[in-house]
């Protein structure tokens, strides 16, 4: 299938490209697109693939009194699996509401908000390889070490949906920017935030193009109308180089350029 990233990636940078659709479990020498939520497209992307619709399921294996066991497919979305988890009275997946992507993505990225990650309540991943168990893989913050393709996950979840804890995740997002962008550019180095280090070397609201580093936020660029990628990695460089020059920090992509 052919996919315009301009109108199908978050940040809405890119051109059209062919895109395998993946409806089994087999290998896969490229890339899996996902949601294409924290993606930035290059103008010559190497093998790119996406999961068929048959990953996008949840389903629930067993449970008791106190946990439910699930499985869910890797093209599932965040926000579906945070209404499942809302409607079924779950505790664990709370983040999910301001957190955009599939569940491949988020496995990817060890994706989370405020102390909580995807990998927290997981029990195994279904991968080209086949079955890993969690504590067969070493996840770290945005991290996870496996460079093969997910197909689907199993999670155990206990009963109790907090209410207090999805309304203060909520406000914590809500205060980020708005408009086209692939979320944060870079991980927060230990110890420091990498929106206070851009905005300390005066990057702010720096602009090439129709490319900004938010003027709200400063690890957010902003695609403002017709940004090119040219335009995205000057600036991602720019405040690598910088921030570098200025505090020593290499800061590191959280953000994943193909």
């Amino acid at each position: 299938m052919i996919i315009d990233f301009k109108k199908y990636s978050s940040v809405r940078i890119g051109n059209e490209f062919e895109v395998q659709i993946l409806d089994k479990i087999c290998d896969f020498e490229g890339f899996l697109i996902g949601g294409a939520n924290n993606l930035l497209v290059s103008p010559k992307p190497k093998n790119i693939g996406i999961l068929g619709e048959k990953f996008d399921f949840i389903e629930i294996l067993n449970q008791d009194k106190d946990f439910i066991h699930i499985r869910i497919g890797c093209k599932t979305n965040s926000k579906k699996l945070y209404r499942f988890a809302k409607e079924n009275n779950l505790y664990g997946f709370e983040y999910l509401s301001k957190i955009p992507g599939t569940l491949g993505g988020l496995l990817k990225m060890n994706a989370g908000l405020k102390g909580e990650c995807i990998s927290q309540n997981l029990v195994k991943i279904a991968t080209s390889k086949g079955e890993i168990l969690r504590e067969d893989i070493d996840f770290d913050y945005r991290f996870c070490p496996l460079k093969i393709p997910f197909f689907w996950a199993e999670f155990k979840l206990g009963f109790g949906f907090d209410c207090f804890k999805d309304e203060n995740l909520k406000n914590a997002r809500n205060n980020q920017p708005s408009g086209a962008s692939f979320g944060s550019i870079f991980k927060n180095p230990k110890g420091d935030f990498a929106g206070r280090l851009i905005e300390a070397v005066g990057l702010k609201g720096f602009r090439k193009g129709d490319a900004m580093l938010s003027d709200k936020h400063a690890n957010f660029l902003i695609n403002k109308k017709n940004a090119s990628y040219e335009d995205a990695i000057f600036l991602i460089e720019l405040a690598r180089k910088k921030v570098f020059e200025e505090f020593g920090i290499m800061l590191e992509n959280e953000v994943i350029v193909i």
